[in-house]
């Protein structure tokens, strides 16, 4: 995935996340939830695209910034959050536009699974969050790769492409699965401590006619896996 096709399809993806299963009522209420109270924290949402979970944070009493690759998104951002909004246009894998320990916390909310190496981008997100701040991570489950891909390599860290209807367009996203301990290692390597993984169910208030028939309410299922990460 580039910036560039991001901009491509910007507003189709912000409309899927105002309303769809896998943002709206799963990874995000999923993200809030293990952040608890955030009341007075500063707050960096990487990769923010066009800024839900950002006002969902800031409606909870945290100070936000955010950044993301595409423009186009974060034109969306600055309409949802107002034109003086601290969010620019960065990538995950050069340098970040911070200083050294100024947040105390950082959100990566499907973000990482973009992304072939994890090291640079663990370790700015590292550099940025205050010791003993906290790295909360939203990633596509690598269990569910290996469901829906079984003759793959569950092992290998491998590129795949999927096809997404979002507001009536169809998009290609293009993924890197790992495994999880390739993840638990990166963590690691970057000086984080798991505090919390967590599979949860989608939230209570799913609209019945968007989760499968076949899931009974309440029930979790596989699709994206939740960490909270303090920086030692």
């Amino acid at each position: 995935m580039t910036a560039t096709d991001y901009d491509n399809f910007a507003k189709a993806y912000a409309a899927e996340n105002e309303s769809g299963l896998f943002n709206a009522y799963y990874a995000r209420p999923a993200v809030l939830r293990l952040a608890g109270d955030v009341s007075g924290r500063r707050i960096l949402d990487a990769g923010c695209g066009s800024g839900p979970l950002s006002v969902a944070l800031r409606d909870e009493g945290a100070v936000v910034a955010g950044f993301d690759a595409s423009a186009a998104m974060l034109d969306l951002a600055r309409e949802r959050l107002g034109d003086d909004a601290d969010v620019q246009v960065a990538d995950l894998r050069a340098p970040l536009p911070y200083a050294d320990a100024e947040f105390d916390d950082v959100v990566a909310s499907l973000v990482l699974h973009y992304l072939e190496d994890w090291t640079g981008p663990l370790a700015e997100l590292r550099r940025v969050v205050k010791p003993g701040g906290r790295l909360i991570v939203a990633v596509n489950h690598p269990s569910a790769y290996a469901i829906v891909y079984p003759e793959a390599d569950y092992f290998a860290v491998t590129q795949y492409s999927e096809d997404y209807v979002m507001d009536g367009q169809t998009v290609w996203l293009t993924f890197w699965h790992r495994p999880l301990h390739a993840m638990t290692d990166a963590f690691a390597a970057a000086g984080f401590r798991i505090v919390t993984v967590s599979e949860p169910p989608p939230a209570p208030d799913t609209p019945a006619e968007l989760l499968p028939a076949e899931l009974p309410a309440g029930q979790s299922f596989m699709c994206f896996l939740f960490f909270v990460l303090e920086a030692a």
